[in-house]
């Protein structure tokens, strides 16, 4: 555990000097992306990852998250900063009402991922219908630029932001790692009936977990509200904030601590390769998100840091073989 903190401590001090050490437009929004993409991963990786329950509807808890913070700014008159612990608060909340329909009855799989996935459109029709959304037309926040209104004049104020929440999801993440809720949740990954037996309550321990990658989810999407200061269904609760939050764990290893990071940096590296060899074409970055998650499976099934950990290991072995050759070879 004091490993893991001073690691993230380590890489939170690095990310903030960034700002100081570049003023290139093109490095702090790519900074900003991958931090706010792997808030998103990092969230999905807590239930999905560590909890193994696969959920296609994480945007259920984005768009949540982004109203909440949208709508306690233009209507009750709610400083941004009380409204993004709001917004993470009532998007926790949304995931225990989820996880409390869901586990009572035993839905898991393939279940569990078509019903997060039906709760995500059911929202994004009401969002469609009720005016307080602003319907299909959304909201717009006025810009009120400061550091008080969360609305930074320049990409580090947003950088230190996103650096901030990430912290926290990797904090989170650690303390899961290394704890007994942690043990009790990989437990239940890996044998739901075996956990029951040793006497773990499956049904409190993935409660537990939905509420925190809820909330952490529910953050990433007021971070985009404030960042781009518009919400609308089709971005609150469309597919892309579910899919780019599943690749992205995967992609950098499901289960680990720095893997959502490293899938986020990849996902948005290619994505920006992408759009200068091909421009905006319209959903390109799905694609490329699409063949890297089949290329990822089939060959990299525990992920881009999956490939690393195997490299030292492979580097480690023919140290260690080296070594015993030479010892054998003395007199």
């Amino acid at each position: 555990m004091k490993r893991d903190l001073s690691l993230i401590a380590l890489f939170a001090l690095l990310v903030a000097c960034i700002p100081l050490a570049t003023s290139s437009g093109v490095v702090l929004n790519f900074v900003m992306m991958v931090l706010y993409g792997a808030l998103m991963a990092q969230a999905w990786n807590l239930l999905g990852g560590y909890g193994g329950q696969f959920s296609f509807g994480h945007a259920l808890f984005f768009g949540t998250g982004a109203y909440v913070q949208a709508i306690a700014q233009m209507q009750w008159g709610l400083n941004p900063w009380p409204a993004l612990a709001l917004a993470m608060a009532l998007s926790a909340g949304v995931g225990l009402f989820v996880g409390s329909l869901t586990f009572r009855y035993g839905l898991k799989g393939s279940y569990f991922a078509l019903v997060t996935l039906a709760f995500a459109e059911v929202f994004r029709v009401v969002a469609l219908s009720v005016p307080f959304t602003g319907a299909g037309v959304g909201l717009m926040l006025p810009l009120r630029e400061g550091a008080g209104n969360m609305q930074f004049g320049g990409r580090a104020g947003f950088i230190w932001l996103a650096l901030g929440l990430l912290v926290l999801a990797l904090v989170i993440t650690a303390w899961i790692r290394h704890s007994r809720f942690g043990a009790w949740l990989q437990a239940v990954r890996d044998n739901e009936d075996a956990a029951r037996a040793i006497g773990v309550d499956p049904f409190r321990v993935k409660l537990g977990a939905i509420g925190l990658s809820g909330g952490l989810m529910g953050a990433s999407g007021a971070f985009y509200v404030q960042v781009f200061q518009y919400i609308d269904p089709a971005i609150g609760y469309g597919s892309h904030a579910s899919v780019e939050a599943l690749v992205a764990a995967i992609v950098g290893g499901l289960g680990t601590l720095w893997g959502p990071l490293l899938g986020a940096a990849t996902l948005h590296l290619l994505a920006d390769l992408t759009r200068n060899l091909f421009g905006n074409l319209p959903g390109i970055n799905m694609i490329i998100y699409g063949c890297v998650l089949v290329v990822i499976v089939m060959f990299a099934p525990r992920g881009v840091g999956g490939i690393g950990r195997s490299v030292v290991a492979v580097w480690r072995a023919q140290k260690s073989k080296g070594a015993a050759h030479g010892q054998e070879g003395q007199p």
